[in-house]
């Protein structure tokens, strides 16, 4: 392929509007162009690599015995008012109307789709299980778009579903789409982990996502490629790293997720779903008599604490959500942060959200700050599991100004239930005891559900059983943020190069060193000179040689400087780089490796056997 022929636009600089490194060097490396705000256009490198993602997915969910399919993008709104989900999706939900006034949707997922087509084609349980999946492109109306092709409001994706008479068969399929999307992300280069997750707006309860892991930039070793006169990091100057250090901390660490794992284990968890371990047994404690205490503009946790004298362990925090109609008093230990993903899986509610300071003052005649259980009547009173631990607890009130000291659960009022609604924090006990739990940052590449009835209970999505029964059909749900993964590769991939020149110097520059299955093209060809008729000459043998090997060729073929053409395939990132310059009527060439940053000369006889030896790792 020429270079002269594709639409490759570099940009001399960093896009100043570019958050995280993957969305500033798609854009300086002319892989991707904003249309606007979270809608891109993917551009001839950037779709080759979409393309060699594809593939990959493809063999590996044939293997598994997933069918693509293509479902349309515009949909009817009565499929999603079958689901319920016309009108709880959220604001993300693109709704428009025909010239008929019938309402339509743009698809952000196709759960109803795909339930509606498998419903109105198989009546019989002989026919499942059926696995079929799409790769398409989806859309969400965010709010605030944001970090490139990470949170956009037109992406690609690729969404499967599985149809089953029995849980059995749906539990076979999610493990084979967990052991398939293990190859996919692997085979993509990337460091990841599957977590447990949560399921969200898409209903169902086991779920599984893929996060690929992103760097917190203090290795700088890990981020540094040397290359020409350079052995080692220790011999780059201290002025020269400082540089380097300033770069990096220019750039976010990107991932809207927190991934909490467990340094001795095995355990990994969204930090919305992490849990830590628990013993419920509490030590005895004589039970002190209830007393009423002023606590004059004492309202946080911290300041009731530091007024009575005490640990805030020994306090409990009330909180107040409505879950849907319903008014629902939550407890907390001292200062634990409530789980609001928790909250609204256990609640099962379509929409739980914080109670207003009207709504609680209607409801019980008191202020936030004074708030507490003691008392309050006809309303439901969940608590974390590490409330019930706690003994003769400070308490608010309910009345502005005071607290209780002493209260007892039992005693002096009564909890509902008990279950894990706190959020982790960093360095607790992992909940199966194998090492304490740690933080990192990740980026969700894909997710795995299990959503059971949910679906086709709701659109009477039946078939008949052995005995002639009708039955809903049990489904799975699985997604791979295709678009989302190419930030994530290059969040992973993006390196720094470092090289002295003759005269001593030191420069350094971003460059991305694809994976080699994902690379747009194998080799990039550069000869110097165009008007050089034995370079160009050369440059032609040596395409044809490559080519007939199986190999990817760009040629850069324009008539520009050399600097420009290093400048811009150091950009574009190919795994190799074959310089055809003043030794071409020798037969000589340079060839460096990127992912090394290696550079030998050699006979061009020679180019084939030293690319697959110097490119075999």
């Amino acid at each position: 392929m020429k270079q002269s022929k594709m639409l490759i636009p570099t940009l001399r600089e960093m896009p100043s509007d570019a958050q995280v490194i993957s969305h500033a060097l798609l854009m300086r490396a002319g892989y991707v162009r904003q249309v606007s705000a979270g809608i891109y256009a993917y551009l001839p490198l950037a779709n080759r690599v979409l393309e060699k993602l594809k593939n990959i997915m493809r063999e590996e969910f044939e293997e598994i015995g997933a069918v693509e399919l293509l479902a349309p993008t515009l949909l009817t709104a009565d499929l999603w008012r079958e689901s319920g989900r016309y009108d709880t999706y959220g604001e993300d939900l693109y709704k428009l109307k025909n010239r008929d006034s019938s309402d339509f949707i743009l698809g952000p997922t196709h759960e109803e789709t795909m339930t509606a087509l498998v419903r109105d084609e198989i009546t019989s349980y002989k026919k499942l299980p059926l696995n079929v999946y799409q790769i398409a492109t989806k859309y969400r109306d965010e709010k605030r778009p944001r970090y490139g092709l990470l949170r956009g409001r037109e992406f690609i994706m690729k969404d499967g579903y599985s149809f089953h008479a029995d849980q059995d068969s749906l539990d076979e399929t999610y493990q084979d789409y967990k052991k398939a999307y293990e190859k996919i992300f692997e085979r993509a280069g990337l460091t990841f982990k599957p977590i447990i997750g949560d399921g969200g707006a898409m209903g169902g309860k086991d779920s599984q996502e893929f996060m690929a892991i992103t760097d917190d930039r203090t290795d700088l070793e890990k981020w540094l490629v040397l290359s020409k006169n350079i052995t080692s990091i220790d011999e780059i100057p201290e002025s020269v790293l400082a540089d380097i250090k300033e770069e990096l901390g220019k750039w976010l660490v990107a991932g809207e997720d927190t991934i909490v794992y467990a340094d001795g284990g095995d355990y990994a968890a969204n930090l919305e779903m992490a849990t830590s371990q628990f013993d419920p047994k509490a030590a005895y404690t004589e039970e002190l008599e209830l007393e009423k205490v002023a606590t004059p503009d004492a309202k946080t946790i911290d300041e009731v604490a530091e007024f009575l004298k005490v640990d805030q362990s020994q306090t409990i925090k009330t909180l107040v959500f409505r879950a849907d109609d319903e008014l629902v008093v939550v407890l907390l230990h001292g200062n634990d942060q409530l789980n609001e993903v928790k909250l609204t899986n256990y609640l099962g509610a379509d929409l739980v959200e914080a109670a207003s300071e009207a709504d609680v003052e209607a409801a019980f005649g008191v202020h936030f700050g004074s708030l507490g259980p003691v008392g309050l009547k006809e309303v439901r009173i969940i608590a974390d599991r590490e409330v019930e631990l706690v003994k003769n607890a400070i308490v608010g009130a309910n009345e502005d100004g005071f607290h209780y000291k002493n209260v007892n659960i039992g005693r002096d009022f009564e909890v509902s239930e008990f279950v894990d609604l706190r959020t982790v924090n960093e360095g607790e006990v992992s909940p199966d005891g194998r090492g304490t739990l740690k933080f990192a940052r990740g980026i969700e590449i894909g997710h795995i559900f299990k959503l059971g009835t949910r679906y086709s209970e709701a659109m009477n999505a039946n078939v008949l059983d052995a005995n002639g029964r009708a039955i809903p059909m049990i489904m799975g749900c699985y997604g791979i943020g295709v678009s989302r993964l190419l930030s994530a590769i290059l969040e992973q991939f993006a390196r720094i190069y470092v090289e002295k020149t003759p005269k001593e110097e030191y420069k350094f520059s971003w460059s991305i060193n694809f994976p080699k299955e994902l690379a747009p093209f194998d080799i990039h060809l550069v000869p110097v000179n165009i008007k050089d008729e034995t370079a160009m000459a050369l440059t032609a043998e040596l395409e044809t040689k490559l080519r007939a090997k199986g190999y990817q060729v760009l040629v850069d073929d324009r008539n520009e400087r050399a600097g420009v053409k290093f400048a811009d395939s150091d950009l574009i990132g190919l795994p190799v780089r074959v310089t055809i310059g003043k030794k071409a009527a020798e037969g000589i060439v340079e060839v460096k490796i990127r992912a090394t940053g290696e550079v030998v000369e050699i006979n061009k006889d020679e180019l084939v056997n030293t690319i697959e030896i110097l490119n075999q790792n």
